[in-house]
Parts: structure tokens; C-alpha cells; sequence
């Protein structure tokens, strides 16, 4: 039986569907004249016990420590000692030689994948100096500079990259999936946004059994818009655990710009406003901003106060990953023309304006970097790169159940191990 289709209303107008587009295509000019930037120095630091209700305004607002002449201004200034920002700018120039070096492996065949973080150094780099390796991160895969500023060895970071015979992981992750609790970094998973929830679960475990570890976990803005994001934080409001959450904000998913997931609506940091989680919009790319909004929510998180949410607002300058091509979606000389600056860069120009470092040490420890680099990856591929050595074979068997079954013991047979 046919039906009628439904008779049109008169003077009825018809809808449209709005598709986000970002400010710039590849051939236009960089413009990021929507952005909401507060001066250095001009947003107020809240006591630590603050209800999220009285500082949501925080949630909008952007924390920044470092201006233009590389001094450090207002009540964010955590006043950190030259040698702490020696290491930490040290630390970075080290992740970025890593990353250099590691992509150019992969363009000459030498592993199948890499990811770079520049641009970004200052999130991971800071955020894993200001807590201990007892507290567990909940990473991404652009958070290698956690296990850099902590002296993770290089050569262990390259045999999974290499997947070869020493690889750490035995071949059972990606090439840049590490894992490593002795340094606080959780595997790394694939499946974007599961790592959030995790972190809060490791949390609520920890205060349920009452030890004195907190987690951390990152997650980029794109993958703000998967349940397990929200879920993370119902369960972290509702039972305070003791978590601290980023948002990276890097404005670019692989493709996909920032509004995609929601971003030209509000500030991701706002999204914690309507769980009752307190939200800090913090400078990614200033390594005082990130260190001190990080002390500030470990302070919190310490004294049972529950977790934090912290966007860091940065720039993705790299491709998302050596399988992308960021030319065809956004302007070329988008990530020169970023507001925010370099974090190495504006790290370097603040010791330089202590005078505690000057043009010939940065050099110095750019060269330094290079060379630590440079051996490590003399060492690791001496072992192998890919194809050219590989775990055993009988790794596959080993670390999944505490005692094999007859399933396991028949496959081992038919493979000869």
C-alpha cells in the first residue's frame, strides 16, 4: 500500500545543515583573529579549594606566565629555579632532535610509522618533571617527551620503533605505543579516548585502597567528542578521583580541524563546567603556564579534592602523523604564524633574559642533543631496523595468562617453540 508523502507547508522555510569550516584552506592566508588570548599575567590564580562553581570563568579564560620580552608575569608564575628550566628546555631540545631523527629513519624505510609532537614539547615535557614516576600517565602518542624529560633510554624508544629484536614491547604494540611503569607511562592505546577512562579508574583504585598515587592522561581535542571522554568525567566527578585531565587542543585532529569536535562553540575546558569538574584553558606553548596550572591541579588532586581539567591550547606543527599530509587541509606557513610562539624558543628567551643561558649554550645543547641521538641510534640499529631483526617468535606465547593451556601448547608445538 503506497502512502501519500505529506503535503508542504505553506511559507515553510526549508532547513540547512551547518558544516564547520575552519579559518584557512592551503593557499590562504594563516588568520587567527577568532582566538581569545588574555595578556600574560592577567588571569588570577585560585586558591586550590576553590569550588569549580566560583572559578568557572577560569574555563574561558587562557593562563599565561610568559610575554613577548620573555619575563615572567603574574600570580602564575610557579618561580622555578634556573637549573629546573635548564632541564626542561634541555629536555625538549632532546624530544625534538628524537623526533627528527626518527622521522627521517622512517622516510628511508627503517620503520613502518612515526608521529611527531613539535610544537607541543612543552605539555609532555613540563607535566613530566612536575610529577613523580610514581603517578601513572595516561598517554597519547605525542607524549614521548614525558618519558625523554624523565631519561627514559633513547636506545629502547628506537628498538620498538624498529621493532627489532630488543624491542621493549616484543613486537606487540605500534612503533611509538611505549609502555613503561617504572617511568609512569601507560601502554598507549590505539582506540582514541579509551585512555581517559582508564585513568580515572587507575585513580579511584588508588584512593580506594589508599595510596598516595594520582594519574594523569591526555587526549587530543578530536577525540573529545568520544563517549569515553564524557564517561571519564562523570565517574571523576561523582567519586573525586584523584586524576588530573588534559585536552590537548593542538586545533587539528589528522584532518579534521578543532570544530569538528565542537571547538568554535565553546573552549573544551568548558566542558568540565557541566559535570561540576573544575577547568583551567592554559597556554600549551609557555613551559611556566603548563608546569604551574599542573602544580595547581596535583595540589588539588592531593588533598582529596578531586580532579581537574586542564586545555591545553597549542598548535600541532607537524603532520599528525608520517601517513599525513597536512599541505592539502591548512595553509602551509600556518604553524610560523601560530600567536603563541615555539615553546623552545620561548623557554630558551627566558633564561636568556634571567641570564642563565645565552645563543652559544642553546647551540651547544642542540648539538649535544644531536649527538645523544645520533649514538643511540648507532646502538639500536646495529640490533636491527625493521625487518632486519625481530623478536622471537615464542614472545607471542609468553606474558598473556599465568599458566598455558592446551590451546597454547599445541600452537607453540606447530611453530617449533
Amino acid at each position: 500500500m503506497s502512502k501519500t508523502p505529506p503535503a508542504k507547508r505553506p511559507n515553510a522555510r526549508p532547513l540547512s545543515l551547518r558544516i564547520p569550516e575552519p579559518s584557512g584552506r592551503p593557499g590562504d592566508k594563516p588568520d587567527f583573529s577568532h582566538l581569545r588570548l588574555d595578556e600574560p599575567g592577567a588571569v588570577d590564580r585560585p586558591e586550590t579549594n576553590t569550588p569549580p562553581l566560583d572559578m568557572r570563568d577560569h574555563a574561558f579564560r587562557l593562563v599565561r606566565v610568559l610575554n613577548d620580552a620573555g619575563e615572567a608575569v603574574g600570580p602564575w608564575d610557579p618561580k622555578l629555579d634556573a637549573e629546573t628550566l635548564r632541564n626542561g628546555l634541555k629536555a625538549m631540545i632532546l624530544t625534538r632532535a628524537f623526533d627528527d631523527r626518527m622521522h627521517r629513519a622512517h622516510r628511508q624505510g627503517k620503520t613502518s610509522f612515526y608521529m611527531k609532537c613539535t610544537g607541543e614539547e612543552a605539555i609532555a615535557v613540563a607535566q613530566g618533571m612536575v610529577l613523580p614516576r610514581e603517578d601513572m600517565g595516561f598517554p597519547t602518542y605525542r607524549q614521548q617527551g614525558l618519558l625523554i624529560a624523565r631519561g627514559y633510554p633513547l636506545v629502547d624508544m628506537m628498538n620498538q620503533i624498529y621493532s627489532n629484536a630488543s624491542d621493549p614491547i616484543k613486537g606487540r604494540q605500534l612503533p611509538i605505543m611505549y609502555s613503561s611503569r617504572d617511568y609512569g607511562f601507560f601502554t598507549i592505546s590505539g582506540n582514541l579516548g579509551t585512555q581517559y577512562p582508564q585513568a580515572v579508574g587507575w585513580a579511584m583504585a588508588s584512593a580506594y585502597k589508599g595510596d598516595d598515587r594520582l594519574a594523569i592522561a591526555w587526549i587530543g581535542d578530536g577525540a573529545t567528542a568520544e563517549g569515553d571522554f564524557h564517561n571519564a568525567l562523570t565517574f571523576a566527578a561523582v567519586y573525586r578521583a584523584p586524576v588530573i585531565l588534559n585536552i590537548v587542543n593542538n586545533q587539528w585532529a589528522i584532518s579534521s580541524f578543532q570544530g569538528i569536535a565542537g571547538g568554535l562553540e565553546t573552549t573544551f575546558a568548558s566542558k568540565a563546567v557541566g559535570y561540576g569538574l573544575p577547568a583551567l584553558r592554559v597556554d600549551g606553548n609557555d613551559f611556566l603556564a603548563v608546569w604551574a596550572a599542573t602544580q595547581w591541579a596535583e595540589e588539588r588532586a592531593r588533598a582529596n579534592l578531586g580532579a581537574t581539567v586542564i586545555e591545553l591550547f597549542t598548535y600541532r606543527g607537524a603532520p599528525h602523523s608520517t601517513s599525513d599530509d597536512p599541505s592539502r587541509y591548512r595553509p602551509g606557513d600556518e604553524h610560523e604564524k601560530w600567536p603563541l610562539g615555539d615553546p623552545v624558543m620561548r623557554l630558551k628567551q627566558h633564561l636568556i633574559k634571567l641570564g642563565e643561558w645565552s645563543d652559544e649554550q642553546q647551540a651547544e645543547a642542540e648539538k649535544d642533543a644531536v649527538e645523544k641521538v645520533r649514538a643511540a641510534g648507532r646502538e639500536s640499529e646495529a640490533i636491527g631496523t625493521l625487518g632486519q631483526s625481530r623478536p622471537s617468535v615464542k614472545t607471542m606465547f609468553e606474558e598473556v595468562y599465568a599458566t598455558e593451556d592446551w590451546r597454547l601448547v599445541e600452537q607453540r608445538r606447530e611453530v617449533g617453540v
